[in-house]
């Protein structure tokens, strides 16, 4: 693969790699422990910050497949970026609505149960975090 675009690869997806790790296993817990933080507070944080995330997920995955097609990639990083990329998919089109709703109804003072999109959300994440750091790597020269 180029070396310039290799590694302007490998720097969006060690820098996604690094946001996925501090706003969903690190911010997002965190904030439901702090003293005074409310579920409907929590919720309203939550979605401000992961609207956020998400969107910088979203130019971060952008540049990544722009460098990889760009860059004439082998097959292994081929499907990482595909792997990372579509996760990414499925967590804004699928999982993200989903749970907007059930949070619009907690915030509007229902009482509803938990939703499992918020365990698909997780699996997404996590696997987003083993994806991301192995394309990195695949990404760097020998």
């Amino acid at each position: 693969m180029n070396p310039t675009w290799a590694a302007v690869a490998a720097a969006a997806a060690f820098v996604w790699f690094g946001m996925v790790l501090a706003i969903s296993f690190l911010e997002a817990p965190l904030k439901f422990r702090a003293p005074g933080v409310t579920l409907r507070i929590g919720l309203g944080i939550g979605r401000l910050v992961f609207r956020a995330l998400n969107r910088a997920e979203a130019v971060l995955a952008g540049v990544l497949v722009v460098a990889v097609a760009a860059g004439g990639p082998a097959a292994p990083v081929v499907a990482l970026t595909v792997a990372a990329v579509t996760l990414l998919a499925v967590q804004l089109a699928a999982v993200r609505p989903v749970l907007n709703r059930r949070s619009d109804r907690v915030l509007a003072g229902e009482d509803v149960p938990r939703s499992r999109a918020h365990l698909v959300y997780v699996a997404c994440e996590s696997v987003k975090a083993m994806t991301l750091p192995a394309l990195g790597v695949a990404l760097m020269p020998v």
